[in-house]
């Protein structure tokens, strides 16, 4: 059996889960089911990095004790990916003793092997996202150089434990060099191949006197800072080291925002490289989802015009799912992505009401009204068997290139070819030859099951709907052995949406 490790990023929960942080899970999520569908032993990972100075502070500003606060927020990104039907094997935070004990382990054998030192730092700290930078790297107004933070720095002056990074630069480059498929888009590569190339300097791995997260096992002055605490999750999450889940890591995808990439494609590899643990499979970056007016939907920025957590947790099923579909199909994956209100509207109506929903709902109208609800298979397959190979190949082979929204053509191709064949035979006025109109309708009914579990990996809730009303209930069925189909009972799928009212 083929394995595959998938994960996401671990989420700050300092504040609700927005649009982007659903877009990066759901996409885990679609990959998980894909390959789950296709037989391979698949585990999928997300969670919460909980140990974050941002995450206790907003805790001290809310005046709630921080385990207490982490646990409330814990559960409420469970409940959120719940109603987004993303179904993870195992939902890891940072606080979980398992990990701690790994980071511990870590720190203390990159310690021992010499890849960890104990000097003085002075330079430049950005509280907001947790990064030292360099002078080189800092221009004169003294603000973060990350595009999406750019907020104030601070001077930080204190002996601190260091990662000696500079040691992997030309080890990283021989390896990207020989494995450029390592890191998806290619721009990213490019990105990444250049940044090592301008020189890689030794990394401040801890905090001194700071009361929130991993004490450095052997100086519990200190804190273990991000680079080695939250980056570990991905090895701690499949049981390093004692129970290390290796089929898994050997075929590892992460998926993260692009904004974090450098951490993942230079950091985590070279801590891996130390440990003397394979590399991640893949490393994968998807742009930003923007505003309209390209502005960057972030916990800080804002501009979630969803309202992620009042969507899922009040809005019906079918609309959940809608969109699901909508930030699978939006633009190219990779690059970043406008969404809004109006045009997923748009998709929704368009791709799933009018033609998925329609598709579905007419068909098994036809069949309750002329054929008593039954057909039976008395079909040549005419014309579903050489255009469904086709659609099976080109989805396929979109997915795993991670053409995400060229996938999703495949599926409204189908549903597009049934509708036509539909208006071309007309069953309507094949009402007093059943023969003929069981024939058609049989062909029909049979590609519904095949867009049913095409559709799974996206829409798993309409999937499942779509064989409940077929009277299937289990999506890995064989349709071939099909002798009849009986519509046990019709309902709508996606009702047409009139207004934004209807959204939110």
């Amino acid at each position: 059996m083929k394995h595959i490790y998938i994960t996401t990023p671990i989420y700050y929960p300092n504040s609700d889960p927005h649009i982007g942080t659903a877009y990066t899970t759901c996409i885990a999520d679609f990959l998980a089911r894909y390959y789950k569908q296709r037989n391979y032993d698949v585990f999928f990972m997300t969670g919460n990095d909980e140990n974050s100075i941002k995450v206790y502070e907003t805790a001290q500003n809310l005046k709630i004790d921080t385990p207490t606060y982490i646990n409330q927020m814990a559960e409420l990104f469970k409940q959120i990916w719940q109603k987004l039907s993303i179904e993870y094997d195992k939902f890891i935070r940072t606080t979980d003793d398992y990990h701690i004990k790994t980071v511990e382990f870590v720190f203390n054998k990159l310690y021992e092997k010499g890849y960890i030192y104990k000097s003085h730092y002075e330079g430049w700290y950005c509280k907001s996202c947790e990064t030292f930078w360099t002078k080189t790297k800092v221009s004169e107004n003294r603000i973060c150089p990350n595009i999406e933070c750019q907020k104030p720095l601070e001077i930080v002056k204190e002996d601190n434990y260091f990662f000696r990074l500079s040691a992997f630069q030309e080890k990283l480059l021989k390896f990207y060099e020989q494995n450029p498929e390592t890191i998806f888009p290619k721009s990213r590569y490019n990105e990444i191949v250049s940044f090592i190339k301008m020189g890689l300097q030794d990394i401040s791995v801890s905090r001194k006197n700071v009361e929130w997260g991993i004490k450095v096992p052997f100086d519990k002055e200190y804190t273990i800072y991000v680079w080695i605490d939250a980056l570990t999750n991905y090895i701690s999450g499949i049981g390093y080291p004692d129970n290390f889940l290796e089929h898994y890591w050997h075929n590892s995808y992460h998926i993260m925002g692009k904004d974090i990439i450098r951490f993942h494609a230079v950091i985590w590899p070279s801590i891996l490289m130390a440990l003397d643990l394979n590399l991640p499979k893949k490393i994968i970056a998807h742009g930003w989802l923007t505003t309209p007016e390209n502005q960057k939907i972030s916990k800080s920025k804002g501009g979630d015009m969803f309202n992620l957590k009042n969507f899922v947790l009040n809005k019906p099923n079918y609309l959940i799912m809608g969109l699901r579909y909508y930030l699978l199909r939006e633009g190219s994956f990779g690059e970043d992505i406008p969404v809004s209100l109006e045009r997923f509207q748009q998709v929704y109506n368009s791709e799933l009401a009018n033609n998925i929903g329609n598709l579905v709902s007419r068909v098994l109208a036809l069949t309750q009204k002329n054929l008593d609800s039954i057909v039976y298979k008395k079909s040549e397959f005419s014309f579903i068997h050489n255009f469904s190979q086709k659609t099976i190949n080109d989805f396929e082979s979109s997915v795993e290139n991670f053409e995400f929204s060229k996938s999703m053509d495949s599926l409204i191709d189908l549903a597009n070819f049934l509708n036509k064949k539909i208006e071309e035979n007309r069953p309507w006025e094949l009402a007093n030859d059943k023969e003929s109109l069981n024939k058609l309708m049989f062909e029909l009914i049979y590609g519904i099951i095949f867009i049913a579990k095409l559709i799974y990996p996206v829409l798993p809730y309409i999937s499942s709907k779509i064989l409940d009303q077929l009277g299937i209930g289990d999506l890995n069925i064989d349709e071939k052995v099909l002798d009849k189909i009986e519509v046990r009972y019709r309902e709508s799928l996606f009702p047409v949406l009139r207004s934004n009212a209807d959204m939110v």
